[in-house]
């Protein structure tokens, strides 16, 4: 195992320097990662502007972060519902119409374990349907202005990006015949992960390096994922494994995604997040990404797939 670049305790946002001036938007911050990651740019001077699915929960969380932080803090949300395409679309345009600059778009949020198969108003299996064509839409739509702005992409993956089957099951992109509600939680994550990296080898080739994309997780934190949306066996046993030291706060598990939305001259290449016992916990650093989420033909397949399913063409 090759030695963390930021020491042995890894990274942590002791590195981040002030903030004043930049502006990041963020997915998914009415609790866990996603909370804890906003809570951090505004403590260091940052202007956030949150996309949540719920405005009542944004608007509790906006009150919750300004008893905590002062009432000077830069914050807003935006009304987004990753599931739905036209709502992403909204909300992408009201990003592009009200926010001048884009240090860093971060997509934290996700659904997992959806226990029977649910397809989204558009038809796709929900989870890929929120999880990575969701996503895939919102990048594209705001990619002029974090171009404009030298900013960066920042996808949380998971690492049940390898727990799944290690391809795209393109003869049945929504899981009619064999649907698992991991299965398809680890198909949505490598499909993520997986356009990190296409985007990052198409903006070389077209010349925009000004652009970083970078992809994390983190690992196994206490976060209400698995609450929202897994069926009650799943909720049960994750419930237990919280207690357990393979389990870390949702601030450390925020650590990652602040890490690639603000660390200096990091390499795009790396997959980050904590490097310890199975990379659920520990250090947050650099560590490798099995082989099959960076095969180029699959890859390139699915980024076309991505781009007919969601009537969007990347502006590259």
């Amino acid at each position: 195992m090759k030695e963390n670049q930021f020491g042995k305790k890894g990274w942590t946002p002791n590195r981040i320097g002030n903030l004043i001036g930049k502006t990041y938007v963020i997915t998914g911050t009415t609790s866990g990662t996603g909370f804890e990651a906003t809570k951090i740019l505004l403590s260091k001077g940052a202007k956030v502007v949150m996309l949540n699915r719920n405005t009542k929960k944004a608007e509790n969380t906006i009150t919750t972060l300004k008893e905590e932080l002062g009432t000077s803090i830069d914050v807003s949300n935006i009304q987004m519902d990753l599931a739905e395409q036209a709502s992403v679309k909204k909300a992408a345009s009201t990003v592009l119409k009200t926010v001048l600059q884009i240090d860093a778009l971060i997509c934290n949020a996700a659904i997992a374990q959806v226990p029977k198969q649910k397809l989204t108003v558009d038809g796709f299996e929900s989870q890929m349907g929120t999880n990575h064509f969701g996503n895939f839409a919102l990048q594209a739509l705001l990619f002029q202005l974090i171009e404009k702005s030298k900013g960066r992409i920042v996808t949380v993956g998971s690492m049940g990006y390898n727990m799944g089957i290690k391809t795209i099951q393109f003869d049945d992109i929504n899981w009619d015949k064999n649907y698992s509600p991991n299965g398809v939680y680890s198909q949505s994550k490598l499909a993520q992960i997986m356009c990190v990296y296409e985007l990052q080898d198409r903006l070389k080739e077209a010349g925009k390096t000004d652009v970083k994309v970078y992809a994390c997780h983190p690992g196994a934190s206490r976060t209400s994922l698995i609450k929202t949306s897994g069926s009650l066996m799943t909720r049960f046993v994750w419930q237990l494994m919280k207690l357990s030291p393979l389990v870390q706060s949702a601030e450390k598990g925020a650590y990652p995604q602040l890490m690639c939305a603000t660390e200096l001259n990091l390499d795009q290449r790396g997959f980050y997040g904590p490097t310890k016992r199975m990379n659920t916990v520990g250090p947050v650093g650099a560590h490798p990404l099995k082989p099959h989420a960076k095969d180029k033909a699959v890859i390139e397949k699915f980024w076309e797939l991505s781009e007919k399913e969601t009537g969007i063409k990347w502006n590259i």
